[in-house]
């Protein structure tokens, strides 16, 4: 029992590194995992909050020269304190309203149709936002946005918005605020490195939460789940990092239409199999 436990927490690792940080999300990719698995239970929902934060270490070491730039000059340069305070207004909109909905948003879509009906949706996003930056190069549309210390207060808090977005599994937190910043003029290098960085306030919050969940269960975490925990973490750790590392070079010369293919083929997957009873998927 425990070897099979083992094995589904290094699958969903794996899952959750490669998909935290791309617009397919990982939510929505470890719910349909998850049930193929039969580790969609409260004990396997928690687990795959918590493996996140194996993610965000990922982005912490790729970016560790900006975030100890920012920290230890954070009392003396005016550029460190304004990328922080965006980062905040850019965390409070989704934080708030996860902790007003949070329970009626799981309890209502955290299944795997729903999830399938929104990897449809957010791909069509993907193909409009897509389009609108074209349309933004062809008519040599000029921005001062370079990187993401240039992003405004106004620029981060629309990111935020629409990282709301995310709270629907199968939209994708990371898929939100990209295409999101970059239907509101952000270059899509900004947009996903930006992502990057949000993420970390975000994500971390969650698994803090989650956490403390568990730490008031002594039970949920004992043994072969504890175990399980850190195998998925670590293996989420890594596939993150090779993700964070791929992406970063993708999105210089790349647009993100091959994403917005695969969500629909995979949305629809799930569709055909729930529908023909081809795959029990719960509900």
């Amino acid at each position: 029992m425990e070897l099979i436990l083992l094995l589904k927490a290094l699958i969903l690792g794996v899952v959750e590194g490669l998909t935290e940080f791309l617009p397919i999300s990982s939510t929505g990719h470890l719910i349909l995992v998850g049930d193929l698995l039969n580790f969609n239970d409260e004990r396997g929902k928690a687990f795959e909050v918590i493996i996140q934060f194996g993610a965000i270490l990922a982005v912490c070491w790729e970016f560790r020269e900006k975030l100890w730039k920012v920290t230890t000059s954070f009392g003396t340069s005016p550029v460190a304190r304004h990328f922080a305070l965006n980062l905040v207004i850019a965390s409070i909109p989704a934080l708030g309203l996860a902790f007003i909905f949070g329970k009626y948003i799981k309890s209502l879509l955290f299944a795997p149709i729903p999830v399938a009906m929104a990897f449809i949706v957010g791909a069509l996003v993907i193909f409009w936002a897509e389009r609108r930056q074209k349309q933004f190069q062809d008519t040599n549309h000029k921005t001062y946005i370079h990187s993401v210390d240039d992003l405004s207060y106004l620029d981060a808090f629309k990111v935020g918005l629409a990282q709301c977005a995310a709270l629907i599994p199968g939209t994708s937190r990371s898929g939100a605020t990209i295409i999101g910043g970059m239907l509101f003029g952000i270059p899509r290098a900004v947009a996903t490195e930006f992502s990057f960085f949000l993420a970390i306030p975000v994500i971390g919050a969650a698994t803090a939460y989650e956490s403390l969940k568990l730490w008031q269960s002594p039970i949920a975490i004992s043994g072969e789940y504890g175990l399980a925990i850190l195998l998925g973490f670590v293996a989420a750790f890594f596939s993150a990092f090779i993700c964070v590392r791929w992406l970063l070079h993708y999105v210089a010369s790349h647009t993100f239409i091959p994403f917005a293919w695969y969500r629909i083929i995979f949305g629809l997957l799930v569709l055909i199999s729930a529908y023909s009873g081809l795959v029990s998927w719960s509900h």
